[in-house]
């Protein structure tokens, strides 16, 4: 493989809303340029960058994969991200190792809202963008309703530089509205274009269009503008380099026609790449911390000492982990000996590589700005920043929301018990968004993930990958339980059967603590009634006892107890019978202390299309939620709401069937508030069908 400089460099996200054709435009893309031999269909799962088996099966994308092709003396890379809802967390995770993001809309359903999701995550980033109508070959694929989708939702810098000739089956070309030529492509072809003079029934339509495209670049540039004026047009190469700068400046997103499975108008859009999107080292600087922390820049450049970000880690079961990474400045070489900034570890880069899809393509070193993947590092994961050990410095790292959803996970066999651990662990290295934890309070072991789906893919991965087969349960409501008055109340236990004896007795007076407070202990004994050595017994047996809960098994929190008298026998008194004298207390004074159940509240945030925002709303109140606010952005009303937990628990396929697959949510945990009397009075009733209520202590 040929060794590109930053400055031949193009790094292109091809992002969008799932199904409108990202990596079969991405297929093609390789294909005309000569990369690969067969124009790769998604339905037949023979695509370059989708190649896992899950996304295989599925027919979509769920994880990013990157791609390269040589094209007019340059090197482009392509990152092919997931358009689905509930793995777009994988295109922002791309942004930050990319120069340009080609947004790739489907000509019949026009702009959808993952589009608009990663246009916002594009704003965030400051990221220059093209956009694609693809698919301009399919039934219902129009031109005029594409481009009024385009521009109602992101302005009139939505231009177009090409006009579509023809339409559905009818689409044959484009008219490059810079050159103002026509390029004719056989369907299914090879992506190389006739060129040919401008249809004439088209003639005014592109005249017309290049004037408004030449307008709109001579905004922005005084000296453009100045030369509109004196001859009333822009040279071509002066127009080049107008769009150019605009497009770097995110002043204008040029809109180009394409379809990937017809492979026509492929050879234009690796043009416009080449010669319109900004070069790897255009950026200039980088933002980053220095070894005290301090807000350094680093330029992208070769003269620069190394330094690399690793924006996404790959656990294959055959190669080990395999880590991404964009190298920000220096010259990395094979065989280099980097430091780990994040970790403070040392790491060799053995076997540098770029990679196709799946496979790895050697390759001696790379310049700033080139993207890269190396195999076994030792400790190095998504996030970390790493270079030259004399240099320090560390690269932001994408921040994502929590999980939305969590599972009770159980091994299906003892064998598959030992397995679990380790294949979840290597999940979690390549999937920012996947969580595995053990609840503290119900002891299940729990898996958070964007969505049922995406647990769902996690399984599947666990069985075909490491061969460990699990069940899927929704995961138990980690209840609470706490009292609202107060008791004053006698715990006596005597016990007398020949010899030694066992007498502890307690006074105690119990109230309720503000929420949060948990639990809180006063010894008020006077006079020596309790002996000092026994007054820590009382409440190791008052703890347990709010450990085991009384309602229905769930722990007590949220109390106070003040240890006021007492008595004791010298002879049969013991810490054993103080503590069983706490625990008596602790129950007698439950029964009078109006003890109720807590369950936990979570903080909503849920994304939907206008007119699904009424439905919602009146769902969530079926759930006993309580609406926050709403707010309008772009198409979607964002709807935040406290929601019991309870409720929630299938809320990812509930919401998906409300809304068409088009909404989306997260939600974490807020706070604990009152169970209402009729949802405590079934789920006391459960516990104690299950045993989970505390029998009563014998005195």
């Amino acid at each position: 493989m040929k060794t590109y400089e930053g400055a031949n460099v193009r790094n292109v996200a091809v992002v969008g809303h799932s199904h409108s054709g990202k990596t079969s435009l991405v297929s093609a893309l390789l294909y005309t340029a000569g990369a690969t031999q067969r124009l790769g269909r998604v339905d037949d799962g023979s695509t370059v960058t989708d190649y896992d088996e899950e996304e295989v099966t599925r027919q979509m994308t769920i994880s990013a994969a990157l791609a390269h092709v040589e094209w007019g003396k340059c090197k482009v890379n392509l990152i092919d991200t997931p358009g689905f809802n509930m793995f777009i967390h994988e295109a922002e995770l791309a942004m930050p190792s990319v120069d340009a993001a080609m947004v790739v809309v489907d000509a019949v359903s026009g702009v959808q809202v993952v589009t608009e999701k990663i246009w916002a995550f594009a704003d965030t980033h400051a990221m220059p963008r093209v956009i694609v109508c693809t698919r301009m070959d399919r039934e219902r694929a129009d031109f005029e309703r594409c481009m009024e989708s385009l521009t109602s939702t992101f302005g009139r810098t939505a231009v177009p530089v090409q006009l579509p000739i023809g339409s559905e089956k009818n689409f044959k070309g484009v008219i490059d509205l810079v050159k103002m030529k026509a390029y004719i492509y056989e369907m299914g072809g090879n992506g190389k274009a006739k060129v040919e003079e401008i249809p004439a029934d088209m003639a005014a339509q592109a005249k017309a269009a290049h004037e408004a495209l030449v307008e709109l670049v001579a905004e922005g540039d005084d000296e453009l503008m100045s030369e509109f004026f004196d001859t009333g047009t822009i040279a071509e190469e002066h127009i080049i380099h107008g769009i150019h700068n605009a497009i770097r400046d995110d002043k204008l997103f040029p809109v180009l026609f394409a379809s990937g499975l017809g492979n026509m108008g492929t050879d234009e859009v690796l043009d416009f790449i080449v010669d319109y999107m900004p070069t790897a080292v255009e950026r200039g600087t980088v933002s980053a911390k220095g070894p005290d922390n301090d807000p350094v820049e680093r330029k992208v450049s070769d003269s620069e000492p190394v330094s690399l970000f690793v924006f996404k880690t790959v656990s294959d079961p055959f190669s080990g982990r395999i880590s991404y990474f964009k190298v920000v400045s220096g010259v990395l070489k094979n065989d280099a000996t980097v430091q780990n900034f994040t970790r403070n570890t040392s790491e060799k880069f053995a076997h540098l590589s770029i990679m196709q899809g799946k496979n790895a393509v050697a390759v001696n070193e790379l310049h700033a700005g080139d993207i890269g993947a190396v195999a076994k590092l030792k400790e190095t994961l998504t996030g970390d920043s790493l270079g030259d050990k004399g240099s320090p410095i560390t690269f932001a790292a994408i921040t994502l929301p929590e999980p939305a959803i969590t599972f009770a996970i159980e091994p299906k066999t003892r064998a598959d018990e030992d397995k679990i651990g380790t294949g979840v662990h290597k999940l979690m290295e390549e999937d920012a968004m996947l969580r595995f934890f053990r609840d503290p309070q119900t002891k299940d072991f729990l898996i958070a993930g964007t969505g049922q789906q995406h647990i769902e893919v996690v399984v599947s991965k666990l069985k075909k990958r490491y061969h460990a087969e699990v069940v899927l349960k929704a995961p138990k409501v980690p209840y609470r339980e706490t009292i609202r008055g107060f008791a004053d109340v006698q715990g006596r236990h005597k016990k007398q059967s020949g010899g030694h004896g066992q007498f502890g007795d307690c006074k105690i007076k119990m109230e309720p603590l503000a929420r949060g407070g948990n639990f809180e202990f006063v010894n008020d004994i006077f006079g020596g009634a309790i002996p000092k050595n026994f007054i820590p017994a009382v409440e190791k047996g008052i703890v347990e006892a709010a450990a085991r809960g009384f309602l229905a098994g769930y722990p007590v929190v949220d109390f106070k107890v003040t240890l006021y008298d007492g008595s004791y026998h010298d002879v049969d008194s013991n810490e054993l019978s103080f503590k069983t004298a706490g625990r008596i207390a602790f129950r007698k004074a439950m029964e009078l202390a109006k003890p109720t159940l807590l369950e936990p509240i979570m903080q909503v945030e849920i994304t939907v299309p206008d007119e699904f925002a009424g439905g919602i709303m009146g769902d969530l109140n079926s759930r006993r939620g309580r609406i926050q606010g709403m707010e309008n952005k772009g198409g979607n009303t964002i709807v935040k709401a406290h929601v019991p937990m309870a409720e929630m628990l299938t809320y990812g396929t509930d919401l998906t069937s409300m809304t068409q697959g088009r909404g989306s949510f997260n939600m974490e945990m807020d706070h604990y508030d009152i169970v209402p009397q009729l949802q405590q009075e079934k789920i006391v009733a459960a516990a104690k069908a299950t045993g989970g209520a505390e029998e009563e202590e014998e005195e």
